[in-house]
C-alpha cells in the first residue's frame, strides 16, 4: 500500500487573476520572460520559479502588489537591476518577484537644499550625473553604479570607493517612502540636517535587503562638487608594504579614496585592457585627493608609499589622466571575470589587520589550489577577494566554496565583519549569528515581525 504523504499545492489562481486584475499586464507569468528576474549575480545561491512577476510602474502598483500578497501569504521578493552579490534578490518558488526597475524617475534636484528625490528604479551614474549638471555631488559611488539603482544600493547599504572619508550610502539618506507588507505607506526621516523626532526608522531601513518594506521613494542629500583631484599611483614588490603604506597614509593625509589590487588583479587587468600596468608588482595602490589642498595632499601620499618600499610612484592633479587610472580599479572584477566564473567575498576588517587578512587569502588560494584576485577599499579595510573557478567542475566548485568559508572565518578571527557593503542575502546567512550574537540576532527577527508580521517580505534572508 502506497502511504507518501502528498503535500498539498495551493490554490494559486486566485492570486495571479487578483493580479492581473488589479494591475494588468504589469503581471508576467510566463517562465521564458521570469528567467532573467529569477535570480542576482551571485553564482552559488539557489533561486526558485516564482508564481509572477510584477514590474511596478509607480507606488500605487507596489501598494496593490502587496496587498495582495499579504492577503494570500504569499512571499515577495523586491528587485531592482539585479546587480547584488549574495542572492537576496532571488526569486523563491511559488512568490511573486516585484521589479522596480521601471519606477526611474527622478523626481527633483533641489539645489538649495542640495537634495535630490528619487524613485528606487533611478540608476546611481543617472543620479550622479544629473547632480553634476547642478554643479553638485552625490557621494556613494559602488563600483557597479553605472548599472545599480538607488534602490538597490539602499536595500544592501552600499559603499564604493569613498567611503573612508564620506561613508556609505546611509549616510546620504534623508528621508524615505515605503510600503509596508500589507500595503500601508510610509515616511520616514526628514529633509533637515538636524533630526532626532522618535526612532530613526530610515536607517532601519537602509541594509533590511527587503526584509522589512518596499522602498519607493527616497531623499538622498547632495554634496558641492569637489574643487579639484589628484591621483598617486604606487607599485609595491609585496602587498604587506602596500599595507604599510594604507597605514603611513592615515596618519598623514585624508584622501577620499585608496584602492588597493593584488598581483593577481594586476594580471588580469592588464590582459583585457592593456593598460601597461607594472606587471612585476605584487601590489598596487590607487590613491585619490580631494579639495583644494588635494595636489599637496597627494604628494604627502606619493612620499608615504615611497618610504613604505615602493618601486613606482606616479602623482597627477590632470583630473583625465587621474581618471584613466582609476579605471583599472572599477573593471578588476570584470578582468577576473574573464579567466572563469567568480566567487566575490566582501569582507571588512579593522585597517591594520589588513596584512593577516591578506597573507590568509594567498595561504587559503595555495592550499586549495585555486586563482584568488584580491582588490578592494584599502582605507576602510574592505577586501573583495575573487575566487575564480570552474563551476562546472562539482570538485572545483567545493574546493571554491570551502576556501570562502575559510576567508569568512579569518575575518572574524580577525574582528571584521562577514560584509562591509554587499548585504547577507542567502550566501552569508549562515555566518550571520556567528558574528553578530544569538540574542541580538533574535532582536533583528522581532523588529522584522514588527513591520512584517506575516514574513512575506523577502524570507529566509538578511536576518
Amino acid at each position: 500500500m502506497n502511504t507518501s504523504v502528498v503535500t498539498p499545492v495551493p490554490d494559486t489562481e486566485p492570486v495571479v487573476a487578483a493580479l492581473v486584475d488589479a494591475l494588468g499586464d504589469a503581471v508576467v507569468t510566463d517562465p521564458d520572460r521570469m528567467l532573467a528576474y529569477r535570480r542576482d549575480q551571485s553564482l552559488l545561491t539557489p533561486a526558485g520559479m516564482p508564481l509572477a512577476l510584477v514590474r511596478a510602474r509607480d507606488t500605487d502598483d507596489v501598494v496593490a502588489t502587496l496587498t495582495i500578497a499579504h492577503r494570500h501569504g504569499i512571499p515577495v521578493v523586491t528587485r531592482g537591476a539585479g546587480t547584488g552579490l549574495a542572492g537576496a534578490a532571488n526569486a523563491l518558488d511559488g512568490g511573486i518577484v516585484l521589479s522596480v526597475e521601471k519606477m526611474n524617475a527622478i523626481v527633483e534636484i533641489d539645489t538649495e537644499s542640495r537634495t535630490a528625490t528619487v524613485q528606487p528604479g533611478v540608476i546611481n551614474g543617472d543620479l550622479a550625473a544629473a547632480a553634476a549638471e547642478r554643479g553638485l555631488w552625490y557621494v556613494p559611488d559602488p563600483g557597479s553604479r553605472a548599472v545599480s539603482t538607488i534602490g538597490g544600493n539602499l536595500a544592501t547599504n552600499a559603499g564604493g570607493t569613498c567611503c573612508a572619508k564620506y561613508g556609505v550610502t546611509a549616510d546620504h539618506v534623508a528621508r524615505i517612502k515605503a510600503v509596508l507588507a500589507d500595503g500601508r505607506i510610509i515616511h520616514t526621516g526628514a529633509v533637515t540636517r538636524k533630526n532626532v523626532a522618535g526612532l530613526n526608522l530610515t536607517q532601519l531601513l537602509v541594509g533590511s535587503e527587503g526584509t522589512l518594506a518596499v522602498i519607493v521613494e527616497a531623499t538622498v542629500r547632495l554634496r558641492a562638487a569637489a574643487t579639484a583631484a589628484a591621483t598617486v599611483v604606487a607599485s609595491f614588490p609585496e602587498t604587506a608594504q602596500a599595507v604599510a603604506a594604507v597605514l603611513a597614509i592615515r596618519e598623514q593625509a585624508e584622501p577620499c579614496l585608496v584602492e588597493l589590487m593584488d598581483r593577481t588583479t594586476i594580471a588580469a587587468v592588464n590582459d583585457m585592457t592593456h593598460m601597461g600596468l607594472d606587471d612585476t608588482a605584487g601590489a598596487l595602490l590607487l590613491v585619490q585627493c580631494d579639495g583644494r589642498d588635494a595636489a599637496a595632499e597627494a604628494q604627502v601620499c606619493a612620499r608615504a608609499c615611497t618610504a613604505a618600499g615602493a618601486t613606482e610612484v606616479y602623482d597627477t592633479a590632470d583630473p583625465v589622466e587621474g581618471e584613466e587610472f582609476m579605471a583599472a580599479r572599477r573593471v578588476a572584477l570584470t578582468a577576473l571575470e574573464r579567466c572563469g566564473s567568480t566567487l566575490l567575498d566582501d569582507l571588512a576588517v579593522p585597517v591594520p589587520r589588513l596584512p593577516e587578512m591578506l597573507a590568509a587569502i594567498e595561504a587559503i588560494a595555495a592550499r586549495h589550489e585555486l586563482l584568488i584576485g584580491t582588490f578592494g577599499h584599502a582605507a576602510d579595510g574592505n577586501l573583495h577577494p575573487t575566487i575564480v573557478f570552474d563551476a562546472a567542475d562539482e570538485v572545483v566548485a567545493g574546493r571554491a566554496r570551502q576556501a570562502f568559508d575559510e576567508m569568512v572565518a579569518e575575518c572574524l578571527a580577525l574582528g571584521g565583519s562577514i560584509s562591509g557593503e554587499h548585504g547577507i542575502g542567502v550566501l552569508k546567512q549562515p555566518y550571520l549569528e556567528t558574528q553578530v550574537g544569538t540574542v541580538e540576532r533574535a532582536l533583528m527577527q522581532r523588529i522584522k515581525a514588527a513591520f512584517d508580521p506575516s514574513g512575506i517580505l523577502n524570507p529566509g534572508r538578511g536576518i
